[in-house]
């Protein structure tokens, strides 16, 4: 549904939308999953500065203000690293460049993923914004096209630490949600429903269309199955006793060899957590 028509269905009850940057690269894998065109490259090379995004951006904050609403910037999905300084400060200066480039854009504000972000994000945005918002900046000079929505010239590959680390996200969030826990820290990073979709996504596209990654192995259905048992045994091995983490390869599994596509990864978990009684203890893979 394009953005004028979202702020105007929900005109009595939005005050503006939010620019999440997971939940687009999602719906744009998922929607075009079957297309080779479309095959982005790890998690971590589409970031909101590749064209796509970027155009993403610039047409919420133009289209937002157009209407008198709210733009506000994505999420920063950091955790405070308590044991390493180093890279503490490495994550925190990340976190700063991100909220810059923000407000910079045009956004009115934007939000955290952990309280120790928050006066972060706050000082960055009263230096570069001291007005209440920036309604103002009308982005008259944006002139978007569905094609620049869809740009995926994306600089990057696929590699295998990218894959498990997908799997790694995908398995970590099934697993919190299957005991009623709704985002999960993985990693320094605050994961929740739309990063493991987008996990869930590449994977499947990945073996769908037989990439071959920056070590020269092809993704098939059989090399994704060996990874996921791998990550799931090494995850369920580091838990504590009564952990989920094969109940959830079981689930994602079926969902990461380019063949079943669940609408959504949660619809289904429904059973396993709504019916009465305890699920029956998993098999290993």
């Amino acid at each position: 549904m394009p953005v004028l028509q979202i702020i105007y269905e929900l005109r009595d009850h939005s005050s503006g939308l939010n620019c999440g940057r997971w939940d687009y690269i999602f719906s744009v894998i998922k929607r075009f999953r079957q297309n080779p065109n479309f095959v982005l490259p790890d998690r971590s090379a589409v970031t909101m500065t590749v064209p796509f995004m970027d155009a993403y951006v610039k047409l919420l904050i133009k289209t937002c203000h157009r209407r008198g609403v709210h733009a506000m910037g994505g999420m920063a999905a950091q955790i405070p690293i308590k044991d390493d300084k180093e890279a503490n400060d490495k994550a925190m200066a990340s976190v700063v460049a991100d909220k810059l480039r923000e407000v910079r854009a045009g956004h009115d504000g934007t939000w955290v993923a952990h309280p120790a972000l928050a006066q972060i994000a706050v000082d960055v945005f009263n230096k570069h914004m001291p007005t209440p918002n920036q309604m103002f900046v009308r982005r008259e000079d944006v002139h978007i096209t569905a094609n620049d929505l869809l740009n995926m010239n994306v600089p990057g590959t696929v590699t295998e630490a990218g894959i498990r680390k997908n799997l790694n996200i995908g398995l970590g969030y099934m697993e919190g949600w299957l005991r009623g826990v709704g985002c999960t820290p993985i990693n320094y990073l605050m994961e929740d429903a739309a990063t493991a979709e987008v996990s869930r996504s590449q994977l499947w596209q990945w073996c769908r269309h037989g990439v071959k990654t920056a070590e020269g192995k092809t993704v098939d259905k059989a090399y994704a199955t060996q990874l996921l048992k791998e990550q799931a045994n090494e995850l369920a091995s580091k838990a504590p006793k009564g952990n989920k983490y094969q109940l959830a390869a079981q689930y994602f599994g079926g969902q990461v060899t380019g063949e079943d596509y669940a609408e959504f990864l949660t619809s289904l978990l429904y059973n396993e957590i709504t019916a009465v009684g305890a699920a029956a203890p998993a098999a290993k893979l």
